[in-house]
């Protein structure tokens, strides 16, 4: 019996909760106090979970593309999303939507890994690119989302959020506590790794902290290098989990409604964004190689979650990037299966007419010219 994916779990469950939520009348839940710090631990567990799995040698092999494509492509991307999006509407709350969907989903690209099509270098550049610009998705939309409320008037200020009006004093100040996150984590882990359980306090209480001051960098840095062995068994799990339980969380919301024509719109330019992004950063790489990674654009976890904290301050969130993610996710199965398609007939014509070539007599070879 073939095992039912992933995805169609997590649909089933967002379609389920939507319909409980419009049965039962229920609204409201991102109203709750806790709601907040929920969804920072649930981004929480998805950072964690996306930079642990890095392998630092293959990383370092191809720093310079993938050092790109979590700088000037990811920014490309919010920029090329959001920009569209905005000159299209007028609206400028497309300009953090965009952000929102600008990364690539890290454990969706983890069941691609076993792909025979992709090469172990391509495959190396995308796990790398996937679990990287997650960090810096998150820290954009943080910022990008303080600018929308201070300069554009749009949502309310909620409590997590940067303060723009401090100018670079707010920005170095949180950069700063994410540093001192993750050196406090690397220090724990040195000192006290053969002794598991105080290792596993001193991990939980910086965890506490990172999700009451919404530290997602440290945590995503921290990532690099805290990787006990008991952490390892069980980060696959609770990864899954906390997607889980934010498509759950999605479905809640969308009984406030959908708004399908721009979730479309979304979807359809973070595809798009991507194919750019690729196409501009993959130079020297080998054609395949380069459409492979052009068409690797998938949303997920971070774009869940970060649908989920957005949806407090601006409401409307959900109702556009929850379809959007879902666009998205089904542009890219049908972009890969037709290129695959095309690439499966051409090789089976290139093998037919080696094969003709091959197969004819002697005496049915043309004879030269005199």
């Amino acid at each position: 019996m073939a095992k039912i994916p992933l995805r169609l779990w997590l649909i089933g469950l967002v379609l389920v909760c939507w319909l409980i939520a419009e049965l039962i009348g229920l609204r409201g839940v991102d109203k709750s106090p806790i709601y907040l710090y929920a969804t920072s631990l649930l981004l929480a567990i998805g950072l964690f979970g996306s930079t642990v799995g890095i392998d630092r040698a293959e990383a370092k092999t191809n720093k310079r593309i993938i050092i790109a494509a979590i700088t000037i492509g990811v920014l490309l991307k919010a920029l090329l999303i959001g920009g569209v999006l905005y000159l299209a509407t007028k609206n400028p709350l497309f300009l953090v939507l965009g952000v929102a969907v600008a990364q690539i989903d890290p454990l969706s690209v983890a069941t691609l890994m076993g792909d025979k099509r992709m090469s172990p270098r391509v495959k190396s550049i995308l796990a790398s690119w996937a679990s990287f610009d997650d960090p810096i998705t998150v820290i954009l939309v943080v910022y990008a989302a303080a600018v929308a409320t201070n300069s554009f008037g749009l949502g309310e200020r909620i409590g997590q959020t940067a303060n723009v009006s401090s100018g670079l004093f707010s920005y170095g100040l949180d950069l700063g506590l994410n540093f001192a996150l993750a050196a406090l984590a690397y220090l724990c882990w040195r000192t006290l790794k053969n002794r598991p359980w105080a290792l596993a306090v001193c991990l939980g209480l910086l965890a506490v902290i990172a999700v009451w001051q919404f530290l997602m960098l440290g945590v995503a840095i921290a990532g690099l290098f805290v990787r006990p062995q008991w952490v390892l068994a069980i980060v696959g799990r609770v990864t899954t989990w906390a997607l889980m339980i934010s498509g759950a969380l999605l479905g809640l919301l969308l009984v406030n409604g959908i708004s399908l024509g721009y979730g479309v719109l979304l979807g359809l330019m973070a595809f798009i964004a991507q194919i750019v992004a690729a196409i501009a950063l993959t130079r020297g790489l080998p054609r395949v190689d380069r459409v492979h990674l052009a068409l690797a654009q998938q949303n997920g976890i971070t774009a869940i979650i970060l649908a989920l904290r957005l949806e407090v301050q601006f409401e409307g969130a959900v109702a556009v990037i929850a379809p959007a993610i879902l666009v998205t996710n089904v542009t890219h199965f049908v972009a890969n299966w037709l290129v695959d398609r095309g690439w499966r007939s051409a090789s089976q014509a290139e093998v037919e007419q080696r094969a003709d070539g091959h197969d004819q007599r002697p005496d049915q070879i043309p004879a030269g010219g005199d």
